[in-house]
This record gives C-alpha cells, structure tokens and sequence, in this order.
C-alpha cells in the first residue's frame, strides 16, 4: 500500500484506516475513534439502576472487564442472564471502560436484566491477532467459572450469551467455536452478533455498493494490518468454512445488519450458512437464528444514534433474544422460505442467494512490523494499571487516554498540529459519521415486522 504525507504531523502515514486508525511509518499509531473514559461506580442510581465494577481476569496480559449488574433484576428471586460482550473498534480502537460501550453495555443490562460482563480485550496492531480471540477465550472461561461474587450471586449458568458487535462480533462467534471445539464444559445459549465483521478475498455483488461509512478499499486493509501482516483477506477467521458454523456451541443465533452497511452481505451470507446448518440436524431441529435488518442504517449507528427508533427496535429484538420472549405485537410473521427480500412484502431490494463472486479485489499482505507499534496517546489496554488483586478478581483503575482539556498530549510543535487537526476531526464528528447528528424524533408507527426465516426488518420513520 502506498504512504501518504499527513498534513497535520508533516510524517509518513503507512496506513489509513480512517475513521479508526492511522499507522505511521516509525512505528506510531493514532486512533482517531475513541470516546472518553468513563470509571466504574457500585452505586446504581449513578447509571441507570445499573452498578459497575472493574475486575483483573489475567494479571499476566491485563485482560480485564467491566461488570454490569441492574440492580432492580438482581433483587428478584430469579439469576441472570449472563452476556459476555465483546467491543467493536475493528480490532484496534475503543474500550470496555469509554463512554460508547460502557453506556451501550448499561442500556443491555438494564433493558435485558442481564448481568453483562464488557471484556477489556488486548489491541492491534500492538497485540495482532489473535491476541484478542485469547483474550475473548480466557473472559469467557473466567465468567463461566462464576468466581466473582456477582457471578456467583446472580448469574445464570443455564443462560450464558456471547454478544459483540463489528470486530466484537466476529470475535465473540470465533469464541463460541472455540467453546465448541475445546469441549470445555461450557454451555452457551445463544450468540449476538451485531454488522459483524466478516470478509474475504473475492468482492461480493454488493460490497461498497450502498456508500457506507466504512470504506471497501480499507476495510480489505484491516485484516493484513491487525494481524501484523500474517494474514491476508482469504483467511478462514473472516470468511468462516462451513465445518467451522458446524461447530458453533449454542441453541440460537441472533445475527443483526444494517441496510447500507459495506459488511452487510458478509452478515446476512453467515445466518443463512447458520439457518442452514440448524436445519441439516435432525430434520430442521438443531436451534434457531434469527436475521434482524435495520433499514435505512449504517455500520455502528445504534452506538452513536441510541434514542433513534431503529437503535430502540435492535435493542428490543436483542432482549427479546436474551429473555426468549415472542416476537414483538405487531409484527409480520410469514412461514416458509428464507430471506428473499429486504421488504418481503414489498418486494424490493432482492437478495441474491446465489451471491456470486464478480470481481478480486487488490490482496494486500503487509510485510511484519520491524518495530513495535507505539500509541501515541495511550489508548487501550495501556489506559489502566492494576491497583491490587485480592481473592479472584481484582480492581483496576483507568487512566484516561492523554488528553487534557481538548489537547492531546503528544509534545511539541508537530504535535500541537495534530492536536488541532484532532480537535477539529472530533468537532466536525457524530462517531463514525461526520456533520450535525441527526434528530431524535418520537416513532409512532408499526413494530419491527418480521419475515420469512426468522428475519426482522426495523423500518426507519425519520
């Protein structure tokens, strides 16, 4: 891949992972998505009726995780739900203890009565794959042996759920396969994964085309560069063999995509190989998947839009998912068939089942680092520093990444020029999406209808 001059620092950058990450040919990395970090409080009318708490899961990688416990559920005489949740960030960005995630894991913990345990896993490219599917393997062993108090209070070993969302969602299916392969003992109920990541060597139909906010030439960038240039694009973790879905550990499946997200096809291909799967077991008997499809939406729009209707309608089909509850009143349900449609009852936007290979895009194999990555603005796992371990968990305390009052502390002139060009990159930004945040508006129209094959469509109104 070509370097670029980056106006802001006057260096070479050697990858653009806009809007995640930029890598700089002396070993710097700046993660350009990132929310600020917010601590841990036992006391539950500081959030939502939700107490947190920070444990050490593996002293000797820092691995570690944010329990989430609604406190109003934990009274009842009924366990938890247990959900082991897994970040999104394409492997490289964001954080159990930031603002994005720790609000997202309070609203699943609250909306769902679960308890949630949010895993503080290891970054690329400084720990590349697969740093965080052991990191992912050793939270789920750790909550599954219910050793911390809360787990062993109130969750429910009978109802144990592995969640994520993009580069988390691909991390917490690859666990369940692990789950399934090491015959560790561990029973899962379902997996939740939400606009996963998944890709492959061959472009897809319709990669790219809806113009979503995650780029086709760098989404085929991301996975030579978080696994440290071992990888390329045709590797099995991102575009999964059908003996590897064979050997998922759970009873149901919930795979949810967004309309006009550039992963979109990658997901929806993974349900039906899952629906597929279910079905060869005993005459159709081997569990239940269900396709939720936002319309209209993007990749990572209920992190950064949770009040708009189709935020609420994903969020209530995932504790619906959770509880085992019906589908919502209201709702179209057909018999029959799998996914034909994106409106099954108005017959647009049809799926091709036969998703044929059109075109091979450029294979980018990035040679292995000659030297360490360094974050420049201590990001991730480096934000935090043990306090002191006590029994089977221990506390942390996290430090925020280097900044101060809006100015990122990175020395010098050059870095006060990246300073400003992030102060205004963080200005004229919603999350992933530039420009002004779009209205909430109140939703007074239809439920979440439901189509053929397990599938809901959550329309957008606004």
């Amino acid at each position: 891949m070509h370097a670029h001059k980056d106006p802001a620092t006057n260096a070479d950058v050697e990858v653009d992972l806009y809007p995640f990450l930029l890598g700089y040919k002396d070993g710097r990395v700046e993660r350009l998505l990132s929310s600020r970090f917010v601590p841990a409080s036992e006391d539950p009318t500081t959030n939502r009726g939700v107490a947190t708490r920070d444990v050490v899961i593996d002293p000797g990688t820092g691995v570690s995780a944010r329990l989430f416990l609604p406190t109003r559920a934990a009274a009842g005489q009924r366990r938890l739900p247990l959900v082991v949740y897994t970040h999104g960030g394409s492997f490289c960005t964001e954080s159990a203890f930031c603002r994005t995630y720790h609000g997202y894991a309070t609203s699943v913990a609250a909306a769902a009565g679960a308890l949630v345990v949010s895993v503080e896993y290891r970054l690329a490219p400084e720990h590349p794959i697969p740093t965080a599917y052991d990191d992912a393997w050793s939270a789920l062993r750790w909550a599954a042996a219910h050793s911390d108090p809360w787990l062993a209070g109130h969750a429910d070993p009978d109802r144990t759920f592995l969640a994520g969302d993009s580069a988390g969602g691909n991390i917490a299916y690859h666990t369940a396969v692990r789950a399934g392969r090491a015959g560790a003992g561990i029973d899962i109920e379902g997996v939740i994964i939400v606009q996963p990541y998944f890709w492959g060597a061959e472009r897809l139909p319709s990669d790219g085309a809806g113009g979503g906010v995650l780029d086709v030439s760098r989404v085929d960038r991301l996975w030579p560069f978080v696994t440290a240039g071992q990888a390329g694009n045709d590797d099995p973790r991102i575009n999964p063999p059908d003996e590897e879905i064979a050997s998922l550990a759970c009873r149901r499946v919930l795979v949810a995509v967004a309309e006009k997200d550039t992963l979109r096809e990658r997901g929806v291909r993974l349900f039906r190989r899952v629906r597929d799967r279910y079905d060869a077991v005993d005459g159709g008997g081997g569990g239940e998947v269900t396709l939720v499809v936002s319309e209209g939406e993007d990749h990572g729009f209920h992190l950064y839009s949770p009040l708009r209707g189709t935020s609420r309608r994903l969020m209530d089909s995932i504790v619906r998912f959770i509880n085992n509850q019906p589908p919502a009143v209201g709702t179209e349900v057909n018999g029959g068939g799998g996914l034909d449609y994106w409106h099954g009852w108005e017959g647009k936007k049809k799926i091709n089942r036969a998703s044929t290979v059109t075109m091979s895009p450029e294979v980018f194999i990035l040679g292995v680092p000659s030297r360490p990555f360094r974050d420049i603005f201590g990001y991730g796992m480096d934000m935090k520093r043990t306090i002191h371990s006590s029994g089977s968990s221990s506390t942390t305390t996290c430090m925020m990444a280097a900044y101060s009052g809006g100015t990122l502390k990175i020395g010098g002139e050059r870095g006060k020029a990246a300073a400003a060009a992030a102060a205004s990159f963080k200005k004229a930004k919603c999350g992933l999406f530039a420009g002004p945040v779009r209205p909430n508006k109140a939703y007074n129209g239809p439920s979440a209808a439901a189509l053929p094959g397990g599938t809901q469509i959550i329309k957008n109104y606004f």
